[in-house]
């Protein structure tokens, strides 16, 4: 996809914000999972398979919830960006 160089800046920027969302939800998820819920009398904690459920939710869920949304995300809202247009365009500015 040919896009002006306001409208590959404007794109790189959204991408970056989604980026950064995605990962401080993904550091949320885990801190409270691991820190939040783990922090507790283990005696008190409830077992899935003898694995209490906090690292159930920290290991196996959170990490397949989140590749599913970015997976979701570079579908619906990530461009594919012709970066040799970039390199053109760099090229004829120096000349």
């Amino acid at each position: 996809m040919r896009l002006t160089e306001k409208q590959r800046n404007k794109q790189i920027h959204k991408e970056v914000i989604i980026s950064v969302i995605l990962y401080l939800l993904y550091f949320v998820w885990w801190y409270f999972t691991g820190f939040v819920m783990g922090d507790k009398d283990p005696s008190t904690y409830t077992f899935i398979m003898g694995l209490p459920v906090w690292f159930i939710l920290n290991s196996i869920v959170g990490p397949i919830l989140f590749i599913t949304a970015v997976i979701f995300t570079i579908k619906c809202f990530f461009v594919e960006v012709d970066l040799e247009d970039c390199e053109e365009e760099i090229t004829k500015t120096k000349e």
